[in-house]
């Protein structure tokens, strides 16, 4: 797999999935389509307020558009900002995949559904896309007008945005900013963020042989009576639309996840902060929503930790094991294998999921190991190479 391309607004092509798309040059042949264009905004530093990040620096496409820098004290659960000091207070969610979540809603069971970020604070790509150079943790430009500045300096952008859009468009700070968060989302919408070439998918179509091991994992975590996987990470109801399951309902819950003292301290916060989930999106005010947030997809999970939104836990295991623990009353699975201490209480209590939790019998450890197993095929092909 060719490297990723990313440089201070001069990029070379760069081969995807075997398809050579060009990334930013001073001439804008090349940028034919929202996509192409939406690819140069995805990688161009520019867009931060001291040039030294861009979506993909958080998005990194060769970690499965997730983030693998490691912050001091925190690990890689959560991202660092373009200033050099600023951090997160989230784990940094991966992209792939990211087109399926539906816009965010409430559906007719009054369950709230979709959006993007772990709150859905914002309804769709387009919207996401926004976001992040806004943001005073990571991007930190001031303003749109500051943004759509920085995208006037390039005149392959202005070329670009003209003919995609309409002629003169970056002037216009609103018009100009939201024809670049078209332009992301375009790009985020085409197939180098949804292969759909994992083993799994492989196995699906005819092409590969799960191992036993991964085979009991699937079976198990499909099944009705032996797990609750089923109950939040699958969408799909039929076989057709199994071929493109992303492995989430994308519905909101209240796991009773633990804090993350390391993050919290490698952020300063003071003793007792705790993450608000679904308050912490604008349209959401029932108390009753507190510490909820999104089912994330599974695509890619074995190479993409650390889990959980605040990246609490560092192994796939763990993060099973955890799980485990609503079904079993067993020493073994009440201690955090990573910590050697009882699991942590919920960061935020009260309003757990525990129907879906505690549906389903507790799973020894052959049962856990399969499904870590089969958790690993749904792996992109090219992201293979990082399973261990």
């Amino acid at each position: 797999m060719m490297r990723w391309a990313v440089s201070l607004g001069l990029l070379a092509p760069v081969m995807i999935l075997g398809l050579s798309l060009p990334v930013l040059a001073d001439d804008p042949t090349g940028l034919d389509s929202k996509a192409e264009l939406g690819q140069a905004l995805f990688f161009d530093v520019n867009l931060s307020r001291n040039r030294t990040q861009a979506c993909a620096t958080c998005h990194d496409p060769d970690f499965a558009f997730s983030d693998p820098r490691d912050v001091p004290g925190s690990g890689r659960a959560v991202s660092l900002g373009d200033d050099g000091v600023s951090l997160g207070d989230r784990n940094t969610p991966s992209a792939a995949y990211a087109r399926f979540a539906p816009p965010f809603h409430r559906n007719e069971e009054g369950q709230f559904v979709g959006g993007q970020f772990w709150d859905g604070r914002a309804t769709d790509l387009k919207e996401q896309a926004g976001g992040p150079p806004l943001n005073p943790l990571e991007m930190g430009m001031p303003d749109k007008a500051a943004v759509v500045e920085r995208l006037r300096e390039n005149p392959a952008y202005v070329k670009a945005f003209g003919a995609l859009f309409r002629a003169g468009v970056l002037e216009d700070s609103e018009a100009g900013y939201a024809a670049m968060t078209e332009s992301i989302a375009a790009f985020e919408d085409t197939p180098v963020f949804a292969p759909f070439d994992s083993k799994y998918d492989r196995f699906l179509r005819g092409e590969e042989k799960l191992s036993d091991q991964e085979e009991l994992g699937r079976v198990l975590f499909f099944s009705q009576q032996f797990t609750n996987c089923h109950l939040c990470h699958k969408l799909a109801s039929d076989s057709t639309a199994a071929r493109q399951e992303t492995f989430s309902n994308y519905r909101y819950h209240n796991i009773g996840i633990p804090a993350n003292p390391a993050m919290r301290a490698a952020r300063g916060d003071g003793v007792g902060i705790s993450d608000p989930g679904l308050l912490n999106n604008p349209a959401i005010t029932d108390p009753a929503e507190a510490g909820k947030v999104k089912v994330p997809s599974l695509r890619n999970v074995a190479v993409t930790g650390p889990y959980m939104h605040n990246g609490v836990f560092k192994d796939l295991r763990t993060t099973i094991l955890f799980y485990n623990k609503y079904n079993s009353r067993s020493v073994k699975n009440q201690t955090d294998p990573e910590t050697g201490e009882p699991w942590g209480p919920p960061e935020v209590d009260g309003n757990l999921s525990l129907t879906e939790l505690e549906h389903g019998p507790a799973l020894d450890d052959k049962r856990i190991d399969a499904l870590v197993a089969f958790l690993k095929t749904l792996t992109d092909r090219r992201y293979e190479h990082l399973l261990h």
